[in-house]
């Protein structure tokens, strides 16, 4: 089963910038959906971005205009470009990926934190 990295978290002052990546142990160009989801302690996991295999993307209100998710299935990698960070983006950012359209979640990761400090 491939299994994903999270890495690129940090501590980051508001406003500022940070770029998460994903990387898959194996091929990701047949997963239908790749996502990332963020989770703060006590709650669940948070949906914040998703890419299809086809380039169509969605976003959390929250993030939109802000984040952007990209993917290059050649070095199977998916990316989170996270600009203008707020301090309610402190989380720890985890990615995931559905095989088909409404297929199950892959085992979660150890994701990477973010804070961001005001």
């Amino acid at each position: 089963q491939v299994q994903l990295v999270e890495s690129g978290g940090g501590l980051v002052q508001a406003g500022g910038s940070l770029r998460l990546s994903c990387a898959a142990s194996g091929s990701i160009s047949s997963f239908h959906t790749m996502i990332w989801y963020r989770r703060t302690p006590g709650k669940q996991h948070e949906f914040v971005a998703d890419i299809t295999g086809d380039g169509l993307t969605n976003y959390a209100v929250s993030v939109k205009g802000r984040f952007t998710i990209s993917i290059d299935n050649a070095r199977n990698t998916v990316f989170l470009q996270m600009n203008s960070l707020k301090p309610e983006d402190t989380a720890k950012y985890y990615c995931n990926a559905r095989q088909r359209i409404y297929g199950p979640l892959l085992p979660w990761g150890q994701g990477t934190q973010v804070t961001v400090s005001s």
